[in-house]
C-alpha cells in the first residue's frame, strides 16, 4: 500500500507542467532510441544498395502489422494498471500483468505462424517482380517475425514502469536493446571481425538480439526496482484482466494494422512510379519515427496521467494535462520541422540518396513534415480519450486521418502522375482531421464531467454511511 501512496502523491498530486515533463521526457528518448532501430536498419542498408534499401521499405508495413499486437497489448496494459494503482488495487494489478504477459507470448505465435504462412507470398506480390528485392526482403522480414518474442516481451516489460510512475528506469531497457542493436548492425550487415558478410539479413540478426537483450533488461528492471507491479507467468490467466486489456487496447491494434495496410497500399501504387519512390517513403517513415518522438513521448506520457485521474475523478487534472500536452507536443516537433523544411537534402544523404532520390525525396520530407505538424493535437486528442476508456473513439479519429483519408487522396491523386500531388494528401487528411477531433474529445470530456459528477454523489453517500 505505501508503494500506491508514493504513487499518488506524483500522479494525482504533483504541478501538471512537470507531471507531463516527468513523464513524457524519458519517453521521448526511450522512442527516439527505439526508432533508431529501423533508422540504423535503414541507414546502414542504404550502403549494400537501393535494392536492398527498397527492400526494408516493403517490409515496413508488415514489421508495423508485428509491432501493433505488442502495441495493443502495451496500451491496454498501461491503462488498466494505472487506473487499477489509482483505485489502490493491488490484486488488479497483479492479474493485469499476468494476464498481458500471457497475451504477449500469444501474440508472438500469432506473428510465427503468419510468417511461414505469407513472408514470400508477400514480397513476391510487393517487389514488382524483382527477385532481388524480394530476396532481400524474404531474408530480413522472416528473422524479424520468427523471433519478435524479445519484441513483444520488451513492449510488456517498458510499461510495467511506465504505468507506476517510473518512465525513467526504462531507458535502462531500450539503451540496452538500442546499443546492442547499433553494435551489431555494421558487424553483421558487412561482416567485420570474421563475421560472413549478411547484409539484410544482418540487420534483421542485430534487430533480434537487441530486442531480447531490451526484454531481459525489463524483467531484471522490474524484479528489482518495480516491486510495486508484481507478475509472474500463468498459462491460466484472469479472463476479466485479459478481456480488459483487449478492450481497451484492441482499437490502437485495429488502427495500426490498418495503417499497415494503408502502407502495403501505399507501396503498391508508389511501385508503378519506380522502386526509388518506394525507397523514399520508407526513408519517410522512418524519419517520421525520429522527428516525433517528442509529440509520441507527450502522448504516450499522456495515457496513464488521464487513466489515473480519471479513475481518481479529477476532472480538472485531465484537463490540465491534455493542455499542457498540446502545448510540448508542438514545441518539441519545431526543431525537426525545421531541419525537414530548411535541409531535406542533407537528411536525404545519410541514405545515400542519388539524384533521382533527391529530386524525389526532397518535395516529399518538405510535404510530409507539414502534415505531421498538422497532426499533433489530434495524438494529444487519441491519447486522451484512451486514458478515459475511449478507445473505440480514438481508434475512428486515427483510422480516419491515417488510414481512410491518406488513401483515398492516394488513389485519387495517383491517376494524375504526379508525386508531389500524392504526399499532399496527407496534409489534406490530417486538416480534415481537425474538425472530427474536436468532436471528440468534447463529447469525452462531457462524458468524463457527468462521471465525476456520479463519483461525487457516491462518496457523499459512503461519507453518510460511515459517520451512522
Amino acid at each position: 500500500m505505501a508503494d500506491i501512496s508514493q504513487k499518488e502523491n506524483s500522479m494525482g498530486t504533483q504541478k501538471m507542467n512537470r507531471l507531463i515533463l516527468f513523464t513524457g521526457i524519458p519517453l521521448m528518448v526511450s522512442l527516439f532510441i527505439n526508432s533508431l532501430y529501423n533508422f540504423v536498419d535503414s541507414m546502414f542498408v542504404s550502403q549494400v544498395s537501393e535494392k536492398a534499401l527498397t527492400a526494408l521499405s516493403l517490409a515496413a508495413p508488415v514489421q508495423l502489422l508485428v509491432s501493433a499486437l505488442g502495441l495493443g497489448n502495451a496500451v491496454g496494459l498501461n491503462a488498466v494498471i494505472s487506473r487499477a494503482l489509482g483505485r489502490k488495487e493491488a490484486g488488479e494489478v497483479r492479474r493485469a500483468a499476468d494476464a498481458a504477459i500471457f497475451i504477449a507470448f500469444c501474440s508472438w505465435v500469432v506473428i510465427t505462424v503468419l510468417c511461414l504462412l505469407f513472408v514470400k507470398r508477400y514480397f513476391a506480390w510487393q517487389s514488382g517482380g524483382d527477385e532481388e528485392i524480394a530476396a532481400y526482403g524474404v531474408q530480413y522480414l522472416a528473422v524479424c517475425m520468427l523471433f519478435s518474442l524479445g519484441q513483444m516481451g520488451q513492449w510488456v516489460f517498458d510499461r510495467f514502469v511506465i504505468a507506476s510512475g517510473r518512465s525513467g528506469l526504462f531507458l535502462f531497457t531500450l539503451s540496452a536493446a538500442s546499443v546492442t542493436n547499433l553494435i551489431l548492425d555494421p558487424i553483421f550487415i558487412f561482416g567485420l571481425f570474421g563475421v560472413p558478410r549478411l547484409e539484410t539479413l544482418g540487420a534483421a540478426i542485430a534487430t533480434v538480439i537487441g530486442q531480447t537483450v531490451g526484454m531481459f533488461a525489463g524483467i531484471v528492471i522490474n524484479r528489482r526496482w518495480n516491486r510495486e507491479i508484481p507478475f509472474g507467468f500463468t498459462c491460466r490467466p484472469d479472463k476479466r484482466s485479459v478481456v480488459e486489456i483487449l478492450r481497451v487496447g484492441f482499437p490502437s491494434t485495429l488502427v495500426q494494422i490498418l495503417t499497415s495496410f494503408v502502407g502495403i497500399l501505399m507501396n503498391s501504387i508508389l511501385i508503378t512510379f519506380s522502386s526509388t519512390a518506394v525507397a523514399v517513403y520508407g526513408i519517410c517513415i522512418r524519419i517520421n519515427g525520429i522527428s516525433t518522438v517528442g509529440s509520441h513521448g507527450i502522448t504516450n506520457g499522456l495515457i496513464p496521467i488521464v487513466a489515473y485521474n480519471y479513475g481518481a475523478a479529477d476532472r480538472k487534472r485531465v484537463a490540465g494535462a491534455v493542455r499542457w500536452s498540446l502545448l510540448y507536443g508542438a514545441l518539441f516537433y519545431l526543431f525537426f520541422f525545421a531541419v525537414l523544411e530548411l535541409a531535406p537534402a542533407w537528411v536525404l544523404r545519410i541514405f545515400e540518396a542519388s539524384d533521382y532520390m533527391l529530386a524525389i525525396g526532397i518535395p516529399a520530407l518538405r510535404i510530409l513534415a507539414l502534415a505531421w505538424l498538422v497532426a499533433v493535437p489530434a495524438l494529444v486528442i487519441s491519447a486522451g480519450l484512451q486514458g478515459l476508456s475511449m478507445g473505440m473513439s480514438s481508434m475512428i479519429l486515427t483510422m480516419a486521418r491515417q488510414a481512410v483519408l491518406p488513401l483515398v487522396f492516394a488513389g485519387i491523386f495517383s491517376r494524375f502522375g504526379d508525386l508531389e500531388l500524392l504526399w499532399t494528401g496527407f496534409i489534406l487528411a490530417e486538416f480534415l482531421g481537425i474538425p472530427l477531433t474536436v468532436w471528440f474529445w468534447r463529447k469525452g470530456y462531457g462524458q468524463l464531467e457527468s462521471s465525476t459528477s456520479c463519483c461525487s454523489c457516491w462518496r457523499k453517500v459512503l461519507e453518510a454511511l460511515e459517520r451512522s
